[in-house]
């Protein structure tokens, strides 16, 4: 049997060669392109396109033999504005979880024991035997209940927090205690002193956290997004956090990357701003993903983590 032929479209890709060398064993053609230009050339009959989702999105309406997809980011967004919808999605679940438990909680915990200022008042050589603050018993609310969401779920548990969650339906979730629908978001969002937001980006999450839902927050809460940019209204944002409606923000995506160095957000006071580093795509995960969708595409079997094109994620 022919194993369908495969390109693989990111700016490491070569680095998935190796990754996939049983495959090339067994007869499948494996080609590589770091740019959509490029793809066209090296994988014209290729069947199975391995990408990062943006340059996906440039590269298949001259790639008319693609017939499934396989993303290298957990979000797709790219793909979700563009025409062609003849092929069949995969997303990365499963690999996330952990590295953005880490940064939530490396962020979360460096608050509370108010590491900035600690910091601030070494450098002044002031002694300074403030109190740090403690996780136990406070409340963590997590906007997204999927592999991700529960993954940092679970962690805030073992610090002993009380953990609930966010989701369009609300339909619970191991181990959120409670979940909380759509039509309950002002009365979720009063309610955690750490919000950790890993949402997707479709239509009904853009500019959600905007100034009526800052105003529904604590005003001690501490806003980590590490999901999509598009979920928060910068500039409410910024004017919630002068006027005290919440503690502080870290934001490890944007509307616009890189940030603009013209955006209030880098010197806005209680704002952390990182590089959209709180998860990377690493190679040697993602074909791990992509070999065990290989396998069942090949056998004929449903593959996981199939994107609905409608919903968006």
């Amino acid at each position: 049997m022919q194993l369908p032929d495969i390109l693989v479209l990111a700016p490491d890709a070569d680095d998935y060669l190796p990754l996939l060398g049983d495959l090339v064993r067994r007869g499948a053609d494996v080609s590589v392109a770091t740019d959509p230009g490029s793809a066209l050339d090296a994988g014209s009959r290729c069947e199975v396109l391995l990408a990062q989702p943006d340059l996906a999105a440039e590269a298949l309406p001259g790639l008319p033999a693609v017939r499934w997809v396989q993303s290298t980011w957990a979000g797709v967004e790219p793909l979700m504005t563009r025409g062609r919808r003849d092929y069949r999605l995969t997303s990365v679940k499963g690999v996330f979880g952990p590295m953005m438990a880490e940064y939530v909680f490396g962020y979360i915990l460096g608050h509370e024991l108010r590491q900035v200022g600690r910091l601030e008042h070494q450098r002044s050589r002031v002694w300074w035997p403030a109190d740090s603050g403690s996780l136990s018993g406070k409340t963590l609310g997590v906007m997204g209940t999927g592999s991700i969401g529960r993954h940092i779920a679970h962690t805030g548990k073992a610090f002993g927090l009380r953990v609930i969650g966010y989701s369009r339906r609300g339909e619970p979730a191991e181990p959120f205690e409670t979940v909380f629908s759509a039509e309950q978001l002002r009365d979720f969002l009063s309610k955690p002193d750490y919000l950790v937001a890993v949402l997707p980006g479709t239509p009904d999450t853009d500019g959600l956290l905007d100034a009526d839902a800052f105003r529904a927050m604590k005003p001690e809460c501490l806003l980590v997004n590490v999901g999509r940019g598009s979920l928060v209204d910068e500039h409410a944002l910024v004017d919630g956090l002068r006027q005290g409606e919440l503690a502080g923000a870290v934001l490890d995506v944007f509307r616009q990357e890189p940030l603009p160095e013209s955006s209030p957000l880098w010197d806005t006071p209680g704002v952390t701003v990182t590089a959209h580093v709180a998860a990377r795509s690493r190679p040697a995960d993602i074909a791990r993903v992509f070999l065990a969708n290989y396998n069942r595409y090949v056998a004929g079997l449903e593959l996981e983590h199939l994107v609905d094109f409608e919903r968006g994620y």
